[in-house]
């Protein structure tokens, strides 16, 4: 296991600088990166989802996607590994809160060496202390904090450098997907006319809570959430299947119990189980369908806003040496519990009926969908946000480089890939150079490793993927997952590529690989500089520390 830990520490070192190391070149793309927020994974079109988001799926048609991608499991890790190609401990958020610290850089101050301008739009969540245009983007509209009303620009929405005038949005038209959108396209015509290549980071706050979006939108989905989370779930699995995107053979799990958290442990029952539909009380329906249907809603609104994007690229023929990245930050948010919470993220809930029951979307409004729909929005997969099993962390990732991929449009990459990937990808593209210090300090090297060789049709070595959120944690090596969740369970052991929606634990079967897989991640956390919930090792109540050879597991 040490040699593995070897390749993963080193993986930079290793196909980073060579890739970098050719420097600018006329041909190099632009670059464009769209993370979405608390998108699950078969929320979209192309995943199997109702949702309609015909310009991602024409994204997808025409590029590639990876089906085996895996964010950080909440907001801002994710953000801090995107944007540094560190893990989030590294890089300065080793839980909620934190700050880049100056021994690592950003995908904008690496693409400056190559001569880029960078653009910003959106949600940063990389503390308010720290502007975007502290770490090398040129241009920032949007917002410096994790979430807020949909529905108001000031105080939520910010413009930076300090001077930039804002657009002016008339009384009641402002909604921060189209602001988004309308600010894209002010960077992306600013970046056509400098004459140099362009970076633009568009980090949409759709589809977060508070729940916002426009009447006409919601209005649309309301019947067809009105069929409940059950039926939905099966919808999606059977096209997910339709699409190849999992075996033809696969179970739907159960549905997914709601952990024990800070919001409802003071309830009799500390683990939640989400209610059949056709249980629930015809007022809960109406309320729980109004609430997913505004979810919906703002994921077409973002899509709609993509698609504004992509034809102005096309329009001045930028699309085919554009590459564009699509995500999201984590799994569906299954916060924090089956019906969802209003006024505040909390444990208050209010049942929505009658002319009360249009509120829910409008800017007076402030609601969540709960775990309940969060389960559905995770088909075929467990848990949610916050949570390292599957449904927590893993995304689509479209890639559409048209002059950057000699694969058959719409091909289905079924490699691992980690959001620490994407700094390195950017890199590689740009051919830029990787700086080794900041401001006097030795930069800490990129872990993650450039796609641009899979897209290409090429194979990657093996390496193990390392993922911690405040207590929750994993490694996928090999096909193999181990996978912890917090508040002192045992590891779980999932054979993924015969069981992906982590259906049988083997962990009792196999203990010698739990033990060899769980040291590994002990070694990775401590040279990432992250701390046990206590003294005790941070491999959790697992296995006797004795010697193990994984050569022979």
């Amino acid at each position: 296991m040490s040699r593995i830990l070897v390749i993963a520490g080193l993986w930079w070192v290793i196909i980073g600088p060579a890739a970098s190391a050719r420097g600018p070149s006329r041909d190099q793309p632009n670059i464009l990166i769209i993370l979405a927020d608390d998108v699950g994974y078969s929320d979209i079109g192309c995943q199997g989802g109702e949702i309609r988001t015909p310009n991602l799926d024409s994204l997808a048609a025409g590029g590639v996607r990876f089906t085996n991608f895996y964010n950080s499991a909440r907001c801002c890790p994710t953000r801090a590994s995107l944007m540094t190609g560190l893990h989030p401990a590294q890089a300065g958020f080793p839980d909620m809160v934190g700050r880049l610290p100056n021994r690592v850089v950003t995908i904008p101050e690496v693409l400056k060496t190559a001569g880029y301008s960078t653009f910003m739009v959106g949600k940063w969540h990389l503390s308010e202390a720290t502007k975007p245009t502290d770490r090398g983007f040129d241009e920032f509209y949007g917002m410096l904090g994790g979430f807020n009303s949909c529905w108001r620009e000031d105080p939520f929405q910010t413009r930076w450098p300090r001077g930039r005038e804002k657009r002016p949005y008339p009384p009641g038209a402002f909604y921060s997907t189209d602001a988004f959108g309308d600010y894209a396209l002010d960077f992306l015509e600013q970046g056509r006319k400098a004459g140099k290549p362009w970076f633009l980071y568009l980090a949409f706050n759709a589809a977060h809570f508070p729940l916002h979006a426009p009447k006409a939108d919601i209005e649309r989905y309301q019947p067809l959430y009105a069929d409940g989370w059950d039926t939905i779930r099966e919808r999606r699995l059977a096209r997910m299947k339709a699409l190849g995107l999992v075996p033809r053979d696969l179970e739907l799990t159960p549905r997914t119990v709601v952990p024990k958290n800070w919001a409802n442990a003071r309830k009799e029952s500390a683990d939640q189980q989400i209610p059949a539909w056709e249980t629930l009380p015809l007022d809960r329906r109406n309320d729980l369908a109004r609430r997913m249907a505004t979810f919906a809603a703002m994921i077409d609104r973002m899509d709609q806003n993509i698609g504004r994007v992509v034809d102005y690229l096309t329009r001045t023929g930028q699309i085919d040496k554009t590459l564009i990245l699509y995500l999201s930050d984590n799994g569906a948010c299954g916060e924090w519990d089956p019906f969802g919470f209003d006024g505040e993220s909390g444990p208050k809930n209010v049942l929505h009926a009658g002319l009360d029951l249009k509120t829910i979307g409008g800017p007076a409004s402030y609601s969540s969908y709960g775990s309940g729909w969060a389960n559905a929005c995770s088909t075929p997969y467990r848990y949610y946000k916050q949570y390292t099993h599957e449904g927590g962390i893993r995304t689509p990732l479209i890639v559409h480089y048209p002059a950057g991929t000699t694969l058959k449009p719409g091909t289905m990459l079924r490699q691992t890939g980690y959001i620490t990937d994407l700094l390195p990808t950017c890199a590689d593209a740009a051919g830029a150079s990787y700086p080794t210090e900041r401001l006097g300090q030795k930069i800490l090297p990129a872990e993650g490793a450039s796609l641009l060789p899979l897209v290409k049709g090429g194979v990657p070595p093996a390496r193990p993927i390392f993922i911690e959120h405040e207590g929750s944690k994993a490694i996928l090596d090999g096909g193999w997952k181990l996978v912890q969740e917090r508040g002192g369970h045992p590891w779980e052991l999932y054979n993924l590529a015969l069981d992906p929606t982590e259906t049988h634990d083997l962990a009792r079967e196999q203990p010698g690989r739990v033990q060899a897989m769980a040291l590994a991640w002990d070694d990775w956390a401590m040279r990432c500089g992250l701390k046990g919930d206590d003294s005790k090792s941070l491999r959790g109540p697992t296995v006797p520390r004795t010697p193990v050879n994984p050569s022979k597991l």
